[in-house]
C-alpha cells in the first residue's frame, strides 16, 4: 500500500488545482484535542509548530531532547527511544494522538521513534498528571501528537526533502484544500537511514543500525450546519529498525511495527451546551526477529475500540460543567509470548467544574473513576487554578491523584505475568510562577510526586523474571523556562531556554532512579532578517546513573551538544536549508553503550505552494 503513496499525493495536489485556484480568507482551525484549551491555564504547556519540528527532522527524540524539559533515553540513533518526565519512565508517559491515548497495549509506552515525527501538524509537552482527562499513564506527563483541520483556506500544499549524513533521507508532502462547508487534509512521507556512523574514541561503529518508515494520514472534515460539523482523522504507519551490534560476527536482529488509527468525531455547538461524541480503533502489530534471516521471535497484535463523549454546559455565564465517558474494549493476541486472545473492557466517568469569578481568576476542580476488568482501579481527582496577581505575575497550582494500570504483558506474559497487580498510583503538586515583562515570559516551576506500588520486572526465585508493584518513588524539582520573542521590521528574533532540576528516589533504597539526570539546560535561539535565518540550538544534560547502587564508574558523564543551521527563503515559496549537528564533535550517550553520532550533517529544501 505505502508504494502507492506518491501516486496518490500527486493524484491529490492535482486534484486540488483543479478545484481552486486561490486562497480565501481564513475562518475557523479545528484542533481534536478541545481539553488541550483548558490545560495550557493551569498546567505547563509547550507548543512545537511545524517549523520546529524541522529544525530536528530526523526524527522525535531529537526534537524533545533539544526543544523540551524531557530526558531522552536512546539506544542509537533511531533506535528504541523512551521519555523520562519529571524523574519517571516512559511507562509513566502519556502519549496523546488527537486527545486519544495511543499507549502501547502491550508494554504500556510509547517508543519515540516510531511515533512518527512528520506526520503531525505540532506538538504540545505537558508537565505534569493528567489522568482525570487522558487516563492511564498520564503521571510524570504528556505528548500531544496533534492534526488540524481549518475551513475556507482554499488550497495549501507543501512537501520537504532532506538528505543527511550517513545516508539518511527525510520527505513529507501535506496537500489539503478547504472552503466553507468542507475540509480534505492529505500527508504523507518517508524516512530511512544507513545510519552507519562511527565513534573512534568509543571504539564504536553502529552495525546494523539503519531503518526505514513510513506514514500516510488523511483528514476530513464537513459542517453540517452552524452547530454540527463532522470530524475524521486517520493513519497508517509502517516501522522497521534494526538492532546494533556490537560485533560483526553477532547476530543481526530487527523489529517490525505497523500500526493504523482512525478517528471518528461529530462537534456539536450550541449556546450553552457543547458535545464531542468519538468513535476511534487504533491497531498494533509487532515482529521481532532475534536472527533476522530466520522466521520472527515473538510478536503481537493489540486491538482497541473507543467510544468516548465529552459533553460541556454553560450553568452561567462563569461556570462551566464538563462530563466526560469513555468506553473501551482492548483485545490481544502475542505470538510465543504467552498471550492468547485477551479481551479486556474499560470504562471511565469524570465530571470537572470551571469557574471563573473575575478576569483575574480560574478555578477547576475534576473527579474520575475508572473501571477496568479484573482490575481494582482507583478514584482520581485534580484541583486547579490560575491567579493574576499583578499585571506581570500569575500564579497556577495544579494538585492531581494519577494512576497506571498494568499492561497486557504485564499480567499475561508467560513465563512471568502477574495477575494479581495493582495499579501504580500517583499523587502530585506543583506550584507554577509565570512572569511577562514586554516580549519576555518567565515561567518557574516547582513539584513534588510520589509513586506508590511502582511495577517492576524483578527475578524470582524460580530463576524467572516476574513484575511485581514494589518501590515508592519519590520526585522534586523544578521545571523553568524563559522566553523571548519580537519583530521589527525585517528583522525577528526568538530565544527560548530552559533548566531542569529532578531529585527522584526509590524510597526503600534511597537511591536516585536509573537514567533521570539531576540537571538538564536547553536553548534555542533565531534571527531572522528578510530571507535569511539563523538558528543555534544547545542542550546539556548532567551526571546520569545507569544502575541502581549509583555507580559513578557505570554512569553517562555529563556533556553539551550543540547545532546550528542557516535557511534561506527565495521567490517566495521556496526555502533552502543547512545543519550541522553537535557542532563541537562531542562524544556522549544517552543510553549505556550507544554513543550517539558525532559532527554530521544535513540539507534541506521546503516547497510551499
Amino acid at each position: 500500500m505505502f508504494k502507492t503513496l506518491p501516486i496518490l499525493s500527486a493524484v491529490l495536489l492535482l486534484f486540488s488545482f483543479s478545484i481552486a485556484a486561490q486562497e480565501k480568507t481564513i475562518d475557523t482551525v479545528f484542533i481534536f484535542d478541545n481539553q488541550l484549551v483548558n490545560a495550557k491555564k493551569i498546567q505547563k504547556t509547550s507548543k512545537l509548530k511545524e517549523e520546529d519540528l524541522l529544525k530536528n527532522a530526523t526524527n522525535l527524540s531529537e526534537v524533545l531532547r533539544f526543544q523540551s524539559p524531557i530526558y531522552i533515553k536512546e539506544s542509537g540513533r533511531g533506535m528504541v527511544s523512551a521519555p523520562s518526565f519529571r524523574g519517571t519512565t516512559a511507562q509513566q508517559t502519556a502519549f496523546v494522538w488527537n486527545g486519544i491515548n495511543v499507549n502501547s497495549q502491550f508494554l504500556g509506552q510509547g517508543d519515540l521513534n516510531n511515533l512518527n515525527l512528520l506526520g503531525y501538524d505540532h506538538l504540545e509537552i505537558q508537565s505534569g498528571g493528567g489522568s482525570v482527562i487522558y487516563g492511564s499513564s498520564a503521571i510524570g506527563g504528556t505528548i500531544h501528537l496533534n492534526n488540524e483541520l481549518s475551513f475556507n483556506r482554499g488550497l495549501k500544499n507543501s512537501a520537504f526533502f532532506e538528505y543527511g549524513s550517513f545516508e539518511t533521507y527525510n520527505t513529507f508532502l501535506k496537500s489539503s484544500f478547504s472552503n466553507e462547508k468542507l475540509s480534505v487534509k492529505l500527508a504523507a512521507n518517508y524516512s530511512e537511514s544507513e545510519n552507519n556512523y562511527e565513534v573512534p574514541e568509543k571504539q564504536y561503529i553502529n552495525l546494523n543500525g539503519q531503518y526505514h518508515n513510513k506514514n500516510f494520514s488523511l483528514g476530513f472534515g464537513y459542517k453540517i450546519d452552524d452547530r454540527n460539523t463532522v470530524f475524521w482523522q486517520s493513519q497508517l504507519y509502517s516501522g522497521n529498525q534494526h538492532y546494533p551490534i556490537f560485533s560483526e560476527f553477532s547476530t543481526k536482529t530487527k523489529y517490525l511495527t505497523d500500526n493504523f488509527r482512525s478517528l471518528l468525531s461529530w462537534n456539536f455547538r450550541g449556546e450553552k451546551v457543547q458535545n464531542i461524541l468519538k468513535w476511534a480503533y487504533l491497531e498494533e502489530e509487532f515482529d521481532y526477529f532475534q536472527n533476522i534471516d530466520n522466521p520472527k521471535s515473538s510478536g503481537g497484535i493489540g486491538k482497541n475500540y473507543i467510544a468516548k463523549n465529552d459533553f460541556n454546559y454553560s450553568i452561567k455565564e462563569k461556570i462551566d460543567f464538563n462530563l466526560i465517558t469513555e468506553f473501551q474494549v482492548n483485545k490481544a493476541e502475542g505470538y510465543l509470548s504467552g498471550i492468547q486472545n485477551i479481551s479486556r473492557n474499560a470504562g471511565s466517568v469524570a465530571g470537572l467544574i470551571r469557574w471563573k469569578p473575575s478576569k483575574k481568576m480560574y478555578l477547576e476542580a475534576g473527579a474520575k473513576k475508572e473501571f477496568v476488568e479484573k482490575i481494582e482501579a482507583p478514584f482520581l481527582f485534580s484541583f486547579s487554578g490560575n491567579i493574576q496577581l499583578a499585571d506581570y505575575y500569575s500564579l497556577t497550582f495544579n494538585a492531581s491523584k494519577n494512576f497506571r494500570y498494568p499492561t497486557f504483558n504485564d499480567l499475561y506474559w508467560k513465563p512471568g505475568g502477574n495477575l494479581d497487580l495493582k495499579p501504580e498510583i500517583s499523587h502530585q503538586a506543583e506550584l507554577g510562577n509565570r512572569f511577562k515583562y514586554k516580549n519576555f515570559k518567565l515561567n518557574l516551576t516547582p513539584y513534588y510526586m510520589q509513586i506508590e506500588n511502582m511495577i517492576r520486572w524483578l527475578p524470582t526465585s524460580s530463576g524467572i523474571w516476574s513484575p511485581i508493584n514494589t518501590e515508592k518513588v519519590e520526585s522534586y524539582g523544578l521545571e523553568s523556562q524563559l522566553d523571548f520573542e519580537n519583530s521589527f521590521g525585517k528583522n525577528h528574533a526568538k530565544i527560548s531556554a530552559g533548566f531542569i532540576f529532578t531529585h527522584s528516589k526509590d524510597l526503600e533504597t534511597n537511591r536516585f532512579l536509573m537514567y533521570v539526570p539531576k540537571y538538564k539546560f536547553f536553548a534555542n535561539a533565531s534571527y531572522r532578517y528578510d530571507f535569511a535565518e539563523i538558528f543555534l540550538q544547545g542542550m546539556y544534560n548532567g551526571l546520569t546513573f545507569t544502575t541502581s547502587d549509583e555507580s559513578i564508574s557505570d554512569a553517562l558523564k555529563s556533556y553539551f551538544v550543540a547545532n546550528a543551521g542557516l535557511n534561506l527563503t527565495f521567490l517566495k515559496h521556496y526555502r533552502f536549508g543547512f545543519k550541522i549537528q553537535n557542532i563541537f564533535d562531542q562524544i556522549y550517550e544517552t543510553t549505556a553503550f550507544y554513543p550517539l553520532p558525532k559532527r554530521n550533517y544535513s540539507v534541506n529544501l521546503l516547497i510551499n505552494f
